[in-house]
Order: C-alpha cells, then sequence, then structure tokens
C-alpha cells in the first residue's frame, strides 16, 4: 500500500521540459535540473501524468523508440498522441520528431521514431513553439545550427564554425507536419514574418496562431503577430491600444476562452525573472496586466497549459536568471484561474476543502456526483499535504 508521500508525490523539479493537455490529464516529458553546477537531462524513458480532478502524479515508464533525453524541444497532443520535436542534448541540437500514443490499449507507454516520412524536415533546433490545426503541428521559430548550403532570408546567423561550415543563430521559417500523409511541408507564406527568434511563446485563437516576444542577439522583444494558418498570412506587428508587457524571453502565451491570451513569466530584458500575468483580449486589442498574482513566484522557461475551466496550470520552469544562477528548478505547480469557474466547480471545490465536516452528507450523492467529490476531496488533501512539505522545507 502506498505512502502519503508516495501517494502525493510530484514530477521532479525542472526547466525545458514538454507538456501538453489530453482528456483532463497533463503530460510531461524531458527537460533539465542542476545538480553539483551540472546540468543533468531528465529521464528519456518517463512521462509523468498529471490528474486535473484529483490533483495525483504518477509516472509512467516508456519503451519503444525513445527520444534522447533532451531540454528545449517542443510538444504538442494531437488525436490522442504525444508529439515532440527538436531540442538539444549534449550532442547538440535535433530535428527529429517522436510521437507516444497516449491510448494504448495495453497500457504501455511505446514511443515511435517518425522517420519515414515524406518532404523535408526542418534544420536541427530548440527553443522553439507551434500551433496545433487541422490534424497539422505548425512550428515557428528556434535557435539552431545550418551548414553553409541551408542559410537562407529566414536564418539570422548568430556564431559560426568556418571549418565545418557551420553556423547557429536564430530562425523564423514555418514548418508543418501532416500527421495523416506524414509529410513536412513549408507553406508559402505571405507579408513579411516576425523577426527570428528563440524562446518566444505561440499560442492558438481559432485558426490564427499567435506569437510573442522572444530573444535574438541580446534583444528581448515584447511584440506580437498571428499567422492565418488557412491563408498563411502573417499579419505584420499588430499596434496595441495602450500599455505593452515588457519585453521578454522564456515566457507563455495560453489561450482562454474564444478571445483571450494570457501571459505569464519569462526572463525581462535586464535579466530579471518575471512573476507578472497579463491578458490580451482580441475584441478591444488591449494588454491589461492582472494586479491579483503573487508577486514572489516567478517563472521562466516553464510550460503552461489550459485546464477544462480556462484555468491556466504552470509547471516547473525556474524563478532564476537560468543563464547567471541555474539553481532555482521548481515542481509545484501553479493554477491561475482566469475566468469564473462553473458552479458544479465552485461546489465540489467546497466540498473538498471541508469534507471532513461533509463526511456524513458526501456519502449521499448520487453515484456520478459522489465520485467526483472523492477526486476533489483528494485534491485538496493533496494540495494541502504539498504546502505543508513546502512550508516546512523552507
Amino acid at each position: 500500500m502506498a505512502t502519503i508521500q508516495q501517494r502525493y508525490c510530484v514530477a521532479e523539479e525542472r526547466s525545458g521540459h514538454c507538456a501538453a493537455m489530453h482528456d483532463n490529464y497533463l503530460y510531461v516529458w524531458g527537460g533539465y535540473v542542476t545538480i553539483e553546477e551540472n546540468e543533468v537531462y531528465l529521464p528519456n524513458d518517463e512521462i509523468w501524468i498529471y490528474d486535473i480532478d484529483s490533483g495525483l502524479w504518477r509516472m509512467h515508464l516508456t519503451d519503444g523508440d525513445l527520444p534522447p533525453s533532451m531540454s528545449g524541444s517542443c510538444g504538442a497532443c494531437l488525436n490522442g498522441k504525444f508529439y515532440v520535436f527538436g531540442g538539444y542534448d549534449d550532442k547538440g541540437y535535433s530535428n527529429q520528431l517522436f510521437c507516444l500514443d497516449l491510448h494504448s490499449k495495453s497500457g504501455q507507454y511505446t514511443w515511435k521514431h517518425i522517420n519515414n516520412f515524406k518532404g523535408q524536415s526542418p534544420t536541427a533546433r530548440d527553443k522553439l513553439s507551434c500551433w496545433v490545426y487541422d490534424d497539422r503541428l505548425i512550428y515557428f521559430g528556434g535557435y539552431g545550427c545550418r551548414k553553409h548550403s541551408e542559410l537562407n532570408d529566414c536564418f539570422d546567423v548568430h556564431d559560426a564554425s568556418w571549418e565545418g561550415q557551420i553556423f547557429w543563430g536564430w530562425n523564423n521559417d514555418i514548418h508543418v507536419f501532416d500527421t495523416k500523409t506524414q509529410t513536412w511541408f513549408q507553406p508559402f507564406v505571405k507579408n513579411s514574418p516576425p523577426q527570428a527568434r528563440a524562446a518566444h511563446s505561440c499560442a492558438l485563437l481559432d485558426n490564427k496562431g499567435y506569437v510573442f516576444g522572444g530573444r535574438v542577439l541580446q534583444t528581448r522583444m515584447n511584440d506580437l503577430h498571428f499567422l492565418d494558418l488557412d491563408t498563411w498570412t502573417w499579419s505584420g506587428g499588430i499596434r496595441i491600444n495602450g500599455k505593452i508587457p515588457s519585453g521578454r524571453s522564456w515566457h507563455t502565451l495560453t489561450p482562454v476562452g474564444d478571445d483571450q491570451l494570457f501571459l505569464f513569466g519569462g526572463l525581462s530584458e535586464e535579466s530579471e525573472p518575471l512573476s507578472d500575468g497579463w491578458i490580451y483580449s482580441i475584441k478591444t486589442n488591449e494588454w491589461e496586466q492582472l494586479q491579483h498574482l503573487p508577486k514572489n513566484r516567478p517563472r521562466l522557461w516553464h510550460t503552461a497549459c489550459p485546464g477544462k475551466e480556462n484555468e491556466v496550470m504552470v509547471f516547473g520552469g525556474s524563478k532564476d536568471d537560468l543563464l547567471s544562477l541555474d539553481t532555482g528548478h521548481c515542481n509545484d505547480l501553479l493554477i491561475f484561474q482566469i475566468q469564473p469557474y462553473s458552479l458544479l466547480r465552485l461546489c465540489l471545490d467546497a466540498v473538498g476543502k471541508y469534507s471532513s465536516v461533509l463526511e456524513r452528507q458526501v456519502s449521499c450523492l448520487p453515484t456520478k456526483l459522489l465520485q467526483q467529490a472523492l477526486k476533489k476531496i483528494t485534491f485538496w488533501a493533496a494540495t494541502k499535504y504539498r504546502k505543508q512539505k513546502r512550508n516546512h522545507s523552507k
């Protein structure tokens, strides 16, 4: 029988990992942590799964064509599969694509290396992002390397090895993987694309893929663009009404509802970890800074995924400037309520928080409602235990 510590365990602290939501579960893979001033990549055969209803984590071992242990990869869920592309490890940058079937009938999670594809795959890179649209994975940007023959206007050179004819720099090209036909292709893109960048953020609303911020050379940007994913037309830099968030990299941008984006955290132009949150409204074309967020919980190179009631779940990342003090990796899950919860959610939360008082009444609930209530009781018990453990360790 599992101990309370095992039952309420959490995924290991990490930064530069992948995370994606599917069927009320958050899937987390990869990333790295610092141990005795050494960067250590998390095991490539582990997938951590978080049940957003019960608040419980569990780790599953995977097999098959395991991806290398990496950081800076791009993860996304599509049609019951968890895709991982690109990244960086001790051998350099990757342009390989892997997928994990989340609906395995055997209960075993098996990786598949997608190498029998048509078309031309992107050049190797990390710190890129993607949109999932129309059964396609659409990748933008990132930092990586190219051969001399692969240089073009979509690549901003940072450094070069003239002996090996290898160039490093930032990308602003679009690459699409069609999961139905297993084909890579580059669409003909209209209008001027955003400046090449990495460690930016992307989010999808309707048929538009939004891009905010990121870094090129020593500049951390705060521009907002969108790409029409039906016509492949860039918007150009959107002229915002009013105040704009400061420039940053290693932040997240998450869709909230049908017409809003939630921007959180990152590393500022002054290399300060950020804890601010902003809402961008498509209707008003305005940014609004949220005042109720905690100021003492900065995050950068974290992940952020939308929940089923438009809450945003931020996992992992660092609370320190990774470029100078690489010790502040986190493993707590921050849940930001951006919009009002449903009445059912509020009632279940109340039952979970005050279960000791309502113990006799809870058992009288109808079966389906009882199951939901029991999960919420577990959720709040786990939350209380983890909070006490964090406070004790301070």
